[in-house]
């Protein structure tokens, strides 16, 4: 197992769940809802990836590729990049931050597609 991967997931589950109820219950007062759910974009696609990283944690059980730990690297700088930006624009209206979303968006596609390849190169090992 992937014990780093396993804890950055534990610790990326925490902040989504406190930034998720940050968003619901702290933002409605003081931002406008078009940010609140931008923001809460970011609180999603932070979740989904963070499970993404509990599977790249476990899947080191069953299948030994270096590419799992570049998925992991890819959803790590994709919560960055991607979940990052969505808060910083929501919350202080970085607008220099909208290039950025889309490179943390590419950042997690790379992710899925290196779990994608290091599973079917165990396969193919497999049938070997």
């Amino acid at each position: 197992m992937r014990n780093g991967f396993l804890l950055l997931a534990a610790l990326s589950g925490f902040i989504a769940v406190a930034l998720g109820a940050f968003g619901a219950h702290g933002l409605k007062n003081v931002a406008p809802a078009d940010l609140i759910a931008i923001f809460n974009l970011g609180v999603e696609y932070q979740f989904y990836h963070t499970f993404a990283l509990i599977a790249v944690a476990f899947a080191g059980h069953w299948i030994k590729s270096r590419l799992l730990d570049w998925a992991g690297y890819m959803f790590i700088a994709g919560m960055i990049l991607f979940s990052g930006s969505l808060y910083m624009y929501a919350l202080i209206g970085a607008k220099w931050t909208g290039p950025v979303t889309p490179m943390g968006g590419v950042c997690f596609l790379l992710g899925w597609l290196f779990i994608a390849v290091a599973v079917w190169r165990n396969r193919v090992k497999e049938l070997d």
